[in-house]
Protein backbone atom coordinates (compact mmCIF):
# COMPACT_ATOMS: atom_id res chain seq x y z
CA UNK A 1 0.00 0.00 0.00
CA UNK A 2 1.23 3.47 -0.83
CA UNK A 3 0.80 5.35 2.47
CA UNK A 4 1.29 8.99 1.68
CA UNK A 5 -0.89 10.67 4.29
CA UNK A 6 -1.89 10.34 7.91
CA UNK A 7 -5.38 11.28 6.70
CA UNK A 8 -5.74 7.82 5.13
CA UNK A 9 -8.03 6.37 7.76
CA UNK A 10 -10.61 9.09 7.22
CA UNK A 11 -10.83 8.85 3.45
CA UNK A 12 -13.69 6.35 3.21
CA UNK A 13 -15.64 8.17 5.91
CA UNK A 14 -15.29 11.47 4.05
CA UNK A 15 -16.28 9.93 0.72
CA UNK A 16 -19.25 8.08 2.18
CA UNK A 17 -20.66 11.36 3.52
CA UNK A 18 -20.10 13.35 0.33
CA UNK A 19 -22.85 14.18 -2.17
CA UNK A 20 -22.17 15.84 -5.51
CA UNK A 21 -23.83 16.39 -8.87
CA UNK A 22 -23.88 13.22 -10.97
CA UNK A 23 -23.28 13.75 -14.67
CA UNK A 24 -25.70 11.10 -15.96
CA UNK A 25 -28.86 12.70 -14.55
CA UNK A 26 -27.78 16.05 -13.08
CA UNK A 27 -28.97 15.00 -9.62
CA UNK A 28 -27.17 15.50 -6.31
CA UNK A 29 -26.29 12.01 -5.14
CA UNK A 30 -23.83 10.32 -2.74
CA UNK A 31 -20.59 9.78 -4.66
CA UNK A 32 -20.55 6.18 -3.40
CA UNK A 33 -24.14 5.55 -4.51
CA UNK A 34 -24.48 1.96 -5.68
CA UNK A 35 -21.10 0.89 -4.30
CA UNK A 36 -22.16 -0.96 -1.14
CA UNK A 37 -21.65 -4.42 -2.65
CA UNK A 38 -18.41 -3.69 -4.49
CA UNK A 39 -15.66 -6.25 -4.00
CA UNK A 40 -13.15 -3.52 -4.82
CA UNK A 41 -13.91 0.18 -5.12
CA UNK A 42 -11.67 2.52 -7.08
CA UNK A 43 -12.33 6.19 -6.31
CA UNK A 44 -10.61 8.81 -8.43
CA UNK A 45 -10.51 12.39 -7.23
CA UNK A 46 -9.66 14.30 -10.38
CA UNK A 47 -8.50 17.85 -10.87
CA UNK A 48 -10.13 20.16 -13.45
CA UNK A 49 -11.83 17.94 -16.01
CA UNK A 50 -9.86 19.81 -18.66
CA UNK A 51 -6.61 18.75 -17.00
CA UNK A 52 -4.57 16.54 -19.34
CA UNK A 53 -3.87 14.16 -16.43
CA UNK A 54 -7.54 13.18 -16.23
CA UNK A 55 -7.97 12.67 -19.97
CA UNK A 56 -4.93 10.40 -19.89
CA UNK A 57 -6.19 8.55 -16.82
CA UNK A 58 -9.56 7.95 -18.47
CA UNK A 59 -7.74 6.70 -21.60
CA UNK A 60 -5.97 4.04 -19.52
CA UNK A 61 -9.25 3.00 -17.92
CA UNK A 62 -10.79 2.60 -21.36
CA UNK A 63 -7.74 0.67 -22.60
CA UNK A 64 -8.01 -1.77 -19.67
CA UNK A 65 -11.81 -1.83 -19.57
CA UNK A 66 -12.15 -5.59 -20.11
CA UNK A 67 -9.65 -6.43 -17.35
CA UNK A 68 -11.30 -4.03 -14.92
CA UNK A 69 -14.68 -5.61 -15.59
CA UNK A 70 -13.24 -9.12 -15.21
CA UNK A 71 -11.87 -8.21 -11.78
CA UNK A 72 -15.20 -6.70 -10.74
CA UNK A 73 -13.74 -3.30 -9.86
CA UNK A 74 -16.36 -0.61 -9.24
CA UNK A 75 -15.26 2.88 -10.25
CA UNK A 76 -16.35 6.34 -9.17
CA UNK A 77 -14.71 9.68 -9.99
CA UNK A 78 -15.15 13.27 -8.83
CA UNK A 79 -13.69 16.06 -10.95
CA UNK A 80 -13.70 19.84 -10.79
CA UNK A 81 -16.21 21.37 -13.19
CA UNK A 82 -19.93 21.50 -13.91
CA UNK A 83 -22.35 19.20 -15.68
CA UNK A 84 -21.47 20.56 -19.13
CA UNK A 85 -17.77 19.90 -18.60
CA UNK A 86 -18.60 16.44 -17.29
CA UNK A 87 -20.71 15.59 -20.33
CA UNK A 88 -17.99 16.85 -22.65
CA UNK A 89 -15.36 14.84 -20.78
CA UNK A 90 -17.40 11.64 -20.95
CA UNK A 91 -18.23 12.06 -24.62
CA UNK A 92 -14.55 12.45 -25.47
CA UNK A 93 -13.06 9.80 -23.16
CA UNK A 94 -16.02 7.37 -23.11
CA UNK A 95 -15.88 7.40 -19.32
CA UNK A 96 -19.41 6.42 -18.15
CA UNK A 97 -21.50 9.42 -17.10
CA UNK A 98 -23.07 7.49 -14.21
CA UNK A 99 -19.60 7.04 -12.67
CA UNK A 100 -18.65 10.72 -12.77
CA UNK A 101 -19.55 13.47 -10.29
CA UNK A 102 -18.46 17.10 -10.26
CA UNK A 103 -17.36 19.42 -7.47
CA UNK A 104 -17.35 22.98 -8.78
CA UNK A 105 -15.47 24.40 -5.77
CA UNK A 106 -12.94 21.58 -5.16
CA UNK A 107 -14.35 21.14 -1.66
CA UNK A 108 -13.79 17.39 -1.58
CA UNK A 109 -10.14 18.00 -2.49
CA UNK A 110 -9.81 20.30 0.50
CA UNK A 111 -11.58 17.84 2.80
CA UNK A 112 -9.16 15.10 1.74
CA UNK A 113 -6.20 17.50 2.13
CA UNK A 114 -5.01 17.00 -1.43
CA UNK A 115 -2.19 19.09 -2.85
CA UNK A 116 -3.49 22.46 -4.01
CA UNK A 117 -0.54 22.94 -6.30
CA UNK A 118 1.73 25.94 -6.39
CA UNK A 119 -0.03 28.91 -4.80
CA UNK A 120 2.29 31.89 -4.93
CA UNK A 121 0.27 35.02 -4.11
CA UNK A 122 1.23 37.49 -6.80
CA UNK A 123 0.05 40.99 -5.86
CA UNK A 124 -2.43 42.88 -8.04
CA UNK A 125 -3.50 39.75 -9.92
CA UNK A 126 -6.98 38.22 -9.83
CA UNK A 127 -7.55 34.72 -8.48
CA UNK A 128 -7.77 33.37 -12.02
CA UNK A 129 -4.60 35.16 -13.13
CA UNK A 130 -2.71 33.84 -10.11
CA UNK A 131 -3.87 30.32 -10.92
CA UNK A 132 -2.69 30.65 -14.53
CA UNK A 133 0.72 31.94 -13.55
CA UNK A 134 1.17 29.26 -10.92
CA UNK A 135 0.11 26.64 -13.47
CA UNK A 136 2.73 27.85 -15.94
CA UNK A 137 5.40 27.59 -13.25
CA UNK A 138 4.25 24.07 -12.42
CA UNK A 139 4.47 23.12 -16.10
CA UNK A 140 8.11 24.22 -15.86
CA UNK A 141 8.59 21.85 -12.93
CA UNK A 142 8.38 24.39 -10.10
CA UNK A 143 6.32 22.99 -7.24
CA UNK A 144 5.58 20.04 -9.50
CA UNK A 145 8.20 17.30 -9.06
CA UNK A 146 8.67 14.91 -11.96
CA UNK A 147 6.66 16.90 -14.49
CA UNK A 148 9.48 17.70 -16.92
CA UNK A 149 10.80 14.15 -16.73
CA UNK A 150 7.34 12.84 -17.57
CA UNK A 151 6.98 15.26 -20.49
CA UNK A 152 10.28 14.07 -21.93
CA UNK A 153 9.26 10.41 -21.48
CA UNK A 154 6.36 11.09 -23.83
CA UNK A 155 8.82 12.08 -26.54
CA UNK A 156 11.67 9.65 -26.01
CA UNK A 157 9.57 6.51 -25.45
CA UNK A 158 9.60 3.93 -22.67
CA UNK A 159 10.57 0.28 -23.07
CA UNK A 160 8.95 -0.51 -19.69
CA UNK A 161 5.55 0.68 -20.95
CA UNK A 162 3.20 -1.18 -23.30
CA UNK A 163 2.57 -0.12 -26.89
CA UNK A 164 -0.09 2.58 -26.74
CA UNK A 165 -1.33 2.83 -30.32
CA UNK A 166 -2.24 -0.30 -32.28
CA UNK A 167 -0.58 -0.63 -35.69
CA UNK A 168 -3.91 -0.29 -37.53
CA UNK A 169 -5.27 2.50 -35.32
CA UNK A 170 -5.47 5.97 -36.84
CA UNK A 171 -4.82 8.99 -34.61
CA UNK A 172 -6.61 12.14 -35.75
CA UNK A 173 -7.86 15.27 -34.03
CA UNK A 174 -4.44 16.92 -33.80
CA UNK A 175 -2.83 19.72 -35.83
CA UNK A 176 -0.86 16.95 -37.59
CA UNK A 177 -2.15 14.84 -40.49
CA UNK A 178 -3.85 11.60 -39.35
CA UNK A 179 -1.21 9.12 -38.16
CA UNK A 180 -1.48 5.35 -38.38
CA UNK A 181 -0.09 3.37 -35.47
CA UNK A 182 2.37 1.57 -37.73
CA UNK A 183 4.04 4.96 -38.31
CA UNK A 184 5.71 4.65 -34.92
CA UNK A 185 7.44 1.39 -35.91
CA UNK A 186 10.00 3.50 -37.73
CA UNK A 187 10.89 5.15 -34.44
CA UNK A 188 11.83 1.92 -32.72
CA UNK A 189 9.66 -1.13 -33.38
CA UNK A 190 6.62 -2.61 -31.69
CA UNK A 191 5.50 -3.99 -28.34
CA UNK A 192 6.50 -1.02 -26.18
CA UNK A 193 5.88 2.72 -25.95
CA UNK A 194 7.72 4.12 -28.95
CA UNK A 195 9.24 7.62 -29.21
CA UNK A 196 6.59 10.32 -29.77
CA UNK A 197 3.75 7.81 -29.23
CA UNK A 198 2.59 9.17 -25.87
CA UNK A 199 3.36 12.74 -26.95
CA UNK A 200 0.97 12.26 -29.89
CA UNK A 201 -1.86 11.11 -27.60
CA UNK A 202 -1.19 14.08 -25.34
CA UNK A 203 -1.26 16.41 -28.33
CA UNK A 204 -4.69 15.05 -29.24
CA UNK A 205 -5.91 15.67 -25.68
CA UNK A 206 -4.47 19.18 -25.68
CA UNK A 207 -6.18 19.97 -28.98
CA UNK A 208 -9.50 18.72 -27.60
CA UNK A 209 -9.29 20.78 -24.40
CA UNK A 210 -8.01 24.00 -25.94
CA UNK A 211 -10.72 23.81 -28.61
CA UNK A 212 -13.38 23.57 -25.90
CA UNK A 213 -11.67 25.39 -23.04
CA UNK A 214 -14.64 27.25 -21.54
CA UNK A 215 -16.65 24.04 -21.43
CA UNK A 216 -13.93 21.96 -19.80
CA UNK A 217 -12.81 24.70 -17.41
CA UNK A 218 -15.76 26.90 -16.39
CA UNK A 219 -13.76 28.31 -13.47
CA UNK A 220 -9.99 28.66 -13.81
CA UNK A 221 -9.47 29.36 -10.11
CA UNK A 222 -8.61 25.71 -9.46
CA UNK A 223 -6.15 25.09 -12.28
CA UNK A 224 -3.34 24.01 -9.96
CA UNK A 225 -5.38 21.69 -7.73
CA UNK A 226 -4.16 18.07 -7.86
CA UNK A 227 -6.09 14.86 -7.35
CA UNK A 228 -5.71 11.37 -5.93
CA UNK A 229 -6.43 7.68 -6.38
CA UNK A 230 -7.98 5.52 -3.64
CA UNK A 231 -8.65 1.77 -3.73
CA UNK A 232 -10.85 0.10 -1.10
CA UNK A 233 -11.71 -3.51 -0.37
CA UNK A 234 -15.25 -4.84 0.22
CA UNK A 235 -15.16 -3.64 3.84
CA UNK A 236 -14.25 -0.08 2.94
CA UNK A 237 -10.64 -0.53 4.05
CA UNK A 238 -8.16 1.62 2.15
CA UNK A 239 -5.66 -0.73 0.50
CA UNK A 240 -3.95 1.69 -1.88
CA UNK A 241 -3.67 5.43 -2.33
CA UNK A 242 -1.73 7.83 -4.51
CA UNK A 243 -1.88 11.58 -3.99
CA UNK A 244 -0.74 13.61 -6.97
CA UNK A 245 2.20 15.91 -6.27
CA UNK A 246 2.44 17.59 -9.64
CA UNK A 247 1.24 17.87 -13.22
CA UNK A 248 1.31 14.49 -15.01
CA UNK A 249 1.80 12.93 -11.59
CA UNK A 250 -1.49 11.06 -11.51
CA UNK A 251 0.20 7.64 -11.28
CA UNK A 252 2.90 6.17 -9.09
CA UNK A 253 4.00 3.91 -11.95
CA UNK A 254 4.18 6.20 -14.98
CA UNK A 255 4.90 3.33 -17.39
CA UNK A 256 1.78 1.43 -16.38
CA UNK A 257 -0.56 3.67 -14.34
CA UNK A 258 -3.00 0.88 -13.40
CA UNK A 259 -0.35 -1.62 -12.29
CA UNK A 260 -1.46 -1.19 -8.66
CA UNK A 261 -4.59 -3.10 -9.65
CA UNK A 262 -2.45 -6.03 -10.86
CA UNK A 263 -4.23 -6.09 -14.21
Amino acid sequence: MNTESSNSGNVYSILSQTQRLRISDGEIKPVLDGCSNASHLLVLIWSQLGDFDNLEYAWWLQKEKAKLEAKGITIRAVGIGDRNSGIKFCNYTRFPQEWLFVDSLAEIHANLKLYRGLSIQFPLLSTSQKAWLNLMLMCAGIGSPGTLREVFRGYKGDRQAPQLIADEEVISGTPLPPLKGSFFQAAGGTGFQRPFELATLRLRNMTEVLSNWNTYVPNSSYLTQRGATFLFDSQGKLIYEHRDRGILGFAENKSNPLSFLSL
